[in-house]
């Protein structure tokens, strides 16, 4: 017997025999571990807890990053779960706590491990799309915003732009690192599960009360407080920022539920998929947030053009019927009350606040071509200008802030960019012929069609993660296009 078959032939030892028991008795190690952790114990008694702290998160986030980088698709799902945490967790600290710049950690990680990977791939040709050269031209214009002679304040602009374009390259690196249909899957089932615990902690603030620091975090700031106390009922918010990222998340759920019905999968899992969808939907009303209550409808009425057939078309018709019961149903219920005035706006008292606001800012945005600046309105505006005319500005509405801060030109990119999104999602979903890639491209234009229309009402790209969501879901319908054109070029080599 050779020795290579020896060697086959020996029985493997277990994880803690090759490494814990075998190179950790090692004298060596052994002693290095004893004057480290008599070092680790003697910084801890004269610097106090916070230098234990800082070499704790070192021993714990210096793995994580090697993991990101070495492994980028680990690096794409923690990620997401700290875009989806994040605010959560900086409800246990204090308010000054500059906790976002993990996020900017992990978003600069990811970057250069695409930089890596790309140095030795070099597959430019995954980004040869419009959708990859419109993001190229917003981010440019985002950038040159910061010679904008309007702008009140450089720092606005430096602190807006690490969230808004610096975040957008995130879509290059969805685009190179998703490459299989698993992958794709994987990223799905991680989207439902953290989309159920932000339900799940939803759920618990209306039926069982918030938690000691939850309230705390609340009544914190009594404009904060005033804000989500309507009508003798408290806005839910569960694990997000706020009600309306809240409230979009959940429809982004409902919709990726609904289109995963399509594929060829097992009956049990349909269930679980409408059950998670109901639920997603019910404590979606628990937001009080009325744009949401329109996303549904508008996303099954495009989910009616692209699977034009009778079933569909029964059901939207069905559907429609429902909803025009519960638009005119008379009821003192303050859910559904709100619910109903979603679809007659000219009835909401903050609707007409709204569309004040926009009338009153028209004539700054038409003699302003390229806007007061990145950051001049919101809180960025009010810190580094807060006696400039826009900090005092609320734009509500995401387009109107994109007219307020880079302009009508602004504006107009925005728009031809969201529109060519959409026009290519809808193309593509026509174009390819795997039926799975199919439905997940279509899951995908559903999701960001309701948040171009949800931006109008509300600010939907700003906040983690609906922002996240949306740049994930313009990589996902380009890559379903490529793998299928890879899946139809192999099977050609074929026969």
């Amino acid at each position: 017997m050779s020795n290579d078959q020896t060697r086959n032939s020996a029985p493997k030892k277990s994880v803690w025999e090759s490494i814990i028991i075998h190179k950790f008795s090692k004298p060596v190690v052994l002693i290095f571990l004893l004057f480290t952790s008599l070092f680790i114990s003697f910084l801890i008694a004269r610097q106090g807890m916070v230098i234990g702290v800082l070499i704790l998160v070192a021993i714990t986030a210096l793995p994580l990053v090697y993991a990101a980088i070495a492994y980028p698709k680990f690096g794409i799902i923690l990620f997401i779960i700290a875009s989806f945490f994040i605010n959560y967790v900086s409800r246990f600290l204090p308010d000054d706590t500059p906790i976002g710049l993990v996020m900017d950690a992990l978003t600069y990680i990811l970057i250069l491990g695409f930089f890596i990977k790309q140095k030795n791939e070099k597959r430019w040709d995954y980004f040869k799309d419009p959708i990859s050269y419109f993001i190229l031209a917003w981010l440019v214009y985002n950038l040159l915003e910061v010679i904008n002679p309007s702008a009140s304040s450089v720092l606005a602009w430096i602190y807006t732009v690490r969230t808004v374009a610096v975040l957008m390259l995130l879509y290059y690196v969805f685009v190179f690192q998703i490459r299989s249909k698993d992958f794709i899957k994987l990223l799905f089932k991680a989207l439902l599960i953290l989309e159920l615990l932000g339900a799940i902690s939803a759920f618990q603030q209306e039926n069982i009360g918030f938690f000691p620091f939850e309230s705390k975090w609340l009544n914190a700031d009594p404009l904060r407080v005033s804000l989500l106390f309507i009508s003798g009922h408290m806005r839910k918010f569960g694990i997000f920022s706020d009600p309306v990222v809240f409230a979009y998340n959940m429809v982004a759920a409902s919709l990726l539920c609904l289109s995963l019905l399509f594929t060829n999968i097992h009956i049990y899992k349909k269930a679980i998929l409408i059950c998670l969808m109901c639920f997603f939907l019910m404590v979606m009303f628990y937001s009080g947030t009325r744009a949401s209550y329109v996303l549904i409808p508008a996303a099954i009425g495009l989910l009616a053009i692209l699977k034009f057939n009778k079933r569909i078309l029964v059901f939207v018709l069905a559907g429609g019927f429902v909803l025009a019961f519960l638009i005119k149903v008379p009821t003192s219920n303050p859910s559904l009350v709100r619910f109903q005035t979603a679809f007659n706006p000219s009835k909401d008292a903050s609707f007409n606040v709204r569309a004040e606001n926009q009338r009153r800012i028209k004539p700054y945005i038409l003699s302003h071509p390229i806007g007061g600046g990145l950051g001049s309105v919101g809180i960025w505006g009010q810190r580094f200008a807060p006696n400039s005319y826009l900090a005092k500005f609320p734009p509500d509405s995401g387009y109107v802030r994109v007219a307020v801060e880079m302009g009508w030109v602004g504006l107009l990119l925005f728009c031809v960019f969201n529109f060519i999104i959409l026009q290519r999602g809808i193309y593509y979903y026509y174009i390819i012929k795997d039926p799975e890639l199919k439905t997940y491209c279509m899951a995908m234009v559903l999701i960001i069609f309701a948040l171009d229309i949800g931006n109008y009402p509300q600010q939907a790209f700003v906040q983690y993660p609906t922002n996240i969501l949306f740049y994930l879901a313009m990589a996902i319908i380009n890559v379903t296009i490529r793998l299928d054109k890879q899946k139809n070029q192999v099977q050609a080599q074929l026969g």
